[in-house]
């Protein structure tokens, strides 16, 4: 019998499975299946998130539509890869489906979740790429928005903007690793790719799902603190501008590091008790999940006491507080301890990349601002909800270049490097190394971009501005400087460096790696 009249023959389940035939491409290095599979799952976990602003819509008064179309949307896509890999058998999850699954996740949460902003009609959001830009910036906690009236949304927007800040905090993967069977197995490899910074997983349970469910209700528990401690201050009369909605807003945003906020004048728009409260909530944010873990559930207290990381970071955040404060008294922009107030409120916002304001830095002397540019490249904790490079990173290189400068004089010296008494071993120095410099060069290269653009299209844009618009999206952190500060929008932006600025973001949010290794061709090979 001719070929083409046994395909026939065998129906439309020969046709299938010629159109499935590359994802299982011999000569893949990655199994395409089982990345989309678990995509697909994710997806269809995700559609469910939709559902909070849609009720919070109604009972604002307004149209739930824009959120159900977008869960439905995203339900579809979920259920349609599923179809697509349907007679597939479940293959275990290796570290390069995990790079890949991770890469896309991360790119198609924020696509979905900016359906709501286009499908709203809200003037602002009405452009594809500033919705998504919008979108990212939410998922990715960095807290940069397109926004110059953020008090024009409506509720069910301006709720969806936090618990997007929210979910991408902690992290969407996170997440699944906890609610998903389907990542029973690979789910070690995604937590380590998701939690930033170079974190050693410890088990906090009898398995990883366990540990990221128990991740997940530490997180869950300090927002419910946050938001009855700002929810308090409003009962109370403390803050009469503190309403729950605002708490909510609030909390979720400093828990996460994200910093998006419910006014044009961020925190500075609540009295100073607020403010002290949100300081306190993002210098515990900052810190290593699983150390706050073992601090305040396991209590263990003096495994967390050496922590050397955790003594930098609060050490630079005392320091960075000292010198914004001091530059603040002697230029006479604020005095007393409202001073401190604002030096300490800036310095934790900015170190922990999380954004919040309460006034507009980019008007302070030169010394507060390029160290408010510098904090944006130290970051947090490892662990933490936050971004940039990370505290333990400097740490590594700092006794790393120790020990070179010492085998330069003493060459017979045999000196480990350790941080909080752990030896560290040579792969994760190099991996540390290999991360700052690939870092370094994308900020180069993405300040450059965004000054050739605004050359392109006619814009006045000084070197500073770019810099400060690099590294706060790359890092994580949301204002720059100039007319992208704490009190301004990337809305006069390009489309060209809209995306560019995206890109940063997601970029940052991933730690650059995964997709640095998706561009190389032993990645594609077996």
């Amino acid at each position: 019998m001719p070929a083409s009249s046994s395909a026939l023959s065998d129906g439309p389940h020969r046709v299938t499975d010629q159109l499935r035939r590359p994802l299982a491409h011999p000569r893949l290095g990655v199994d395409l299946a089982t990345t989309l599979d678990i995509v697909g799952a994710v997806l269809k976990w995700f559609s469910t998130a939709f559902a909070a602003p849609a009720v919070v819509a109604l009972i604002a008064g307004e149209s739930p539509w824009p959120f159900v179309l977008a869960g439905v949307a995203a339900l579809a896509a979920g259920l349609g890869l599923d179809r697509l890999v349907a007679d597939r058998d479940s293959e275990p999850l290796g570290p390069r489906e995990g790079f890949l699954m991770i890469a896309l996740v991360w790119l198609l949460v924020p696509a979905f979740g900016a359906l709501p902003f286009l499908l709203s009609g809200a003037d602002q959001l009405a452009r594809p790429v500033d919705a998504y830009f919008e979108a990212v910036s939410g998922f990715t906690a960095t807290g940069a928005t397109v926004l110059d009236n953020v008090e024009s949304l409506g509720q069910g927007l301006l709720f969806w903007r936090q618990l997007s800040h929210w979910l991408g905090g902690m992290g969407i993967i996170v997440l699944a690793i906890a609610v998903l069977p389907r990542l029973r197995v690979g789910g070690r490899h995604l937590l380590q790719r998701e939690l930033p910074g170079p974190t050693e997983i410890e088990r906090l349970g009898a398995t990883v799902r366990e540990t990221a469910r128990r991740l997940w209700k530490l997180y869950v528990g300090m927002t419910v603190v946050g938001i009855l401690l700002l929810a308090g201050t409003g009962w109370l009369g403390l803050d009469p501008r503190m309403s729950l909605f605002d708490a909510f807003a609030h909390a979720t945003s400093a828990v996460s590091l994200g910093g998006f906020s419910t006014q044009a004048e961020s925190a500075g728009a609540f009295a100073p008790i607020t403010q002290w409260i949100l300081i306190g909530l993002m210098v515990v944010a900052g810190v290593n999940f699983l150390r706050l873990y073992r601090l305040i559930v396991l209590r263990e207290v003096r495994a967390v006491s050496r922590d050397e990381e955790l003594r930098l970071y609060l050490a630079l955040l005392l320091i960075g507080t000292a010198i914004v404060a001091s530059e603040l008294f002697s230029s006479g922009a604020v005095h007393g301890f409202a001073g401190v107030r604002h030096a300490a409120f800036q310095t934790v916002s900015v170190m922990t990349t999380t954004g919040f304001a309460t006034l507009d830095w980019t008007t302070w002397g030169a010394l507060a601002t390029l160290t408010l540019l510098l904090l944006m490249f130290v970051g947090a904790s490892a662990g933490s909800t936050g971004g940039s490079i990370k505290v333990v990173r400097h740490l590594m290189l700092f006794r790393l270049a120790r020990r070179e400068l010492e085998i330069a004089v003493h060459r017979e010296v045999v000196m480990p490097v350790r941080v909080s008494r752990v030896t560290i071993d040579e792969g994760a120095l190099r991996s540390a190394v290999m991360f700052v410099l690939l870092y370094l060069t994308v900020f180069a290269v993405g300040s450059l971009a965004r000054v050739i653009d605004a050359r392109r299209v006619g814009g006045e844009l000084g070197a500073f501005e770019a810099l400060g618009a690099a590294a706060a999206c790359l890092g994580n952190v949301g204002p720059g400087f100039g007319i992208a500060g704490p009190f301004g929008s990337y809305s006069s932006f390009s489309d060209l460096s809209t995306v560019l600025l995206s890109a940063l973001m997601w970029l940052g949010r991933l730690e650059i790696v995964p997709v640095a290794v998706l561009l190389t061709r032993t990645f594609w090979r077996a």
